[in-house]
């Protein structure tokens, strides 16, 4: 009897261990998960021809690869990434982890390349973005993509809006005319009040929400 005790004492010992293990295993992997790093080889042969074309006046070394954990509209983890301009790289680290400390939503956070940097198609799928050598929306000049110092968050629930002159209107994406409206209630909906707003506010970042000729309610940029 008392040997059963002594293994049945072990037994449980052991599985408390190999849990503790596991946790920190876990643990560890999370606070790994958090990562900047110059542009892998693997990471820019993705880039190169899409979000960084032959005529891109950045220079690879100004950006920084961003691996990040965050959690999907499902609620379970996932692992995003992002390039960006290495000069926010830390802040971005910074923001992104504490949204996954309060379990931010964001539905998918891929490079924009994997949507052949079409920003329509980005957008439809809510894919969350940051670098992509391109000009603002209906203007010559560059966009803070271009540099890598914007974000796109959560854009098919947070769209582009655009009233011109004659009154025709323009939204991006196109099919998500509905967000517009931001006296309605719907999930995933940035406002002056939501988490992402106040921290990146807290380190510097502007809001296209808060634009006078255009609203981007998905939009922070430095």
């Amino acid at each position: 009897m008392k040997k059963l005790i002594v293994i049945s004492v072990l037994a449980i010992a052991v599985v408390l261990s190999l849990g503790a293990q596991e946790r920190k295993k876990e643990s560890r992997k999370e606070a790994n998960g958090f990562l900047s790093m110059p542009i892998p080889d693997t990471v820019f042969a993705r880039m190169r021809g899409c979000s960084y074309p032959a005529e891109c006046l950045v220079k690879r070394s100004e950006l920084r690869y961003l691996r990040l954990w965050h959690y999907g509209f499902d609620g379970k983890k996932h692992e995003g990434e992002l390039v960006c301009n290495a000069t926010i790289a830390n802040e971005l680290l910074t923001i992104f982890k504490q949204l996954y400390e309060l379990r931010y939503p964001i539905e998918r956070m891929r490079l924009i390349d994997d949507y052949g940097a079409d920003d329509e198609r980005a957008m439809r799928a809510n894919n969350s973005s940051c670098f992509c050598y391109r000009k603002v929306k209906g203007h010559a000049k560059l966009s803070a993509h271009a540099r890598g110092m914007a974000v796109d968050l959560n854009p098919f629930y947070n769209p582009y809006y655009r009233r011109l002159k004659n009154g025709k209107e323009i939204v991006q994406p196109a099919n998500a005319r509905k967000y517009c409206d931001r006296t309605r209630n719907f999930p995933y909906k940035i406002t002056t009040d939501d988490p992402a707003y106040k921290l990146f506010r807290k380190y510097g970042f502007k809001w296209g929400g808060s634009w006078k000729s255009v609203k981007d309610y998905q939009h922070f940029e430095k």
